[in-house]
């Protein structure tokens, strides 16, 4: 019996240690993640997300690596957030109305003239409000790690100059797929058409549409300026851009790692907010110099005046008023 009980033994130590090894293996090529976005890689947006990814691999010793998918190489921001419910995408980063069809509350967020500042927006984001609304997403499947920023829109077209609420009648401008941004502009008297980020190049030059609405340094970083010529600096509306991760792969990686991915996030959250912060002016007598006619000082309480009130009220009857109320205080 004891000359067969050690075989045995060393046997089944033996066993045991390959399968050890094993899931060794299987847990670390786990922890090899794919970053998806839909914007250009001279954006802010890539930038901070290839901060991210050297931060991750520095502070888990090359244990957790990101590789990045920018320019909607996995899909349009729809198809990539789909990805990270189903598995298939581990992380991505798209503007916050693409959320909006995922978890109602966000919509507060998209709400024309909301912000008077990045200020503002940022102590929302960051504090209780910002946290709340990131939490609503775990019931469905996706863990939000923090916010980040498309920016606060302005409006470019092809057409002509836009000064006040009236010169916006009749434009045909893509919009994001949010309720509240499409609300804003039918009410202002345009025709919105809602279409995916990377087909929007595409739509203005060929004439499907006649302009759209983004920050100043997204509007350089994809050379829009080469299909328009009119830039209003409008600031309807701030977008914050959820950076997300399916849950149960973030659950599947031990404590300390899941720190490191969370703190990581809300760092380079402000490493491109800072970015665009700096880039601002520089990218906006860039704009210029290539032959845009900017305003930048139209009549935005024309605008405020016609959509404030209704699209608010638009919110309320569907998520009642405490959100937007806790919103509004801390602000």
């Amino acid at each position: 019996m004891i000359t067969t009980f050690k075989p045995l033994k060393t046997l089944l130590a033996a066993s045991v240690g390959a399968l050890t090894l094993s899931l060794s293996c299987i847990t670390h090529a786990d922890w090899k993640l794919t970053f998806a976005h839909a914007h250009p890689v001279e954006d802010s947006q890539h930038l901070a997300a290839e901060h991210f990814a050297a931060q991750v691999k520095e502070r888990t010793q090359g244990e957790v690596t990101v590789r990045i998918f920018p320019n909607g190489q996995l899909g349009d921001d729809a198809g990539m957030i789909a990805g990270v419910r189903g598995g298939s995408i581990d992380i991505e980063l798209s503007g916050n109305p693409y959320f909006s069809g995922l978890v109602g509350e966000l919509n507060v967020l998209d709400l024309p003239f909301l912000f008077e500042d990045a200020a503002q927006a940022y102590r929302v984001l960051d504090g209780e409000v910002g946290q709340d609304l990131l939490g609503f997403m775990g019931a469905k499947g996706i863990k939000g790690l923090a916010f980040w920023e498309i920016g606060f829109r302005n409006l470019t077209n092809s057409r002509h100059a836009v000064n006040s609420a009236d010169d916006i009648k009749g434009l045909k401008l893509r919009t994001t797929p949010n309720p509240a941004h499409i609300a804003a502009f039918k009410t202002l008297g345009a025709n919105p058409v809602p279409m995916p980020f990377a087909e929007l190049f595409t739509a203005l030059e060929t004439g499907t549409v006649d302009g759209q609405e983004n920050p100043v340094t997204l509007i350089r970083s994809a050379n829009l300026d080469a299909v328009q010529k009119y830039l209003s600096l409008t600031a309807h509306a701030y977008t914050a851009a959820p950076l997300i991760m399916n849950k149960a792969k973030f659950d599947s990686l031990p404590a300390e790692y899941q720190l490191v991915v969370v703190e990581a996030a809300r760092e380079a959250a402000q490493y491109q907010r800072n970015l665009n912060s700096e880039r601002m002016a520089t990218d906006l007598e860039y704009l210029k110099a290539q032959g845009m006619q900017v305003v930048a000082q139209p009549d935005r309480e024309s605008m405020r005046a016609a959509v404030e009130a209704s699209v608010r009220a638009g919110f309320v009857e569907k998520y009642g008023s405490e959100l937007l109320d806790a919103v509004e205080s801390a602000k």
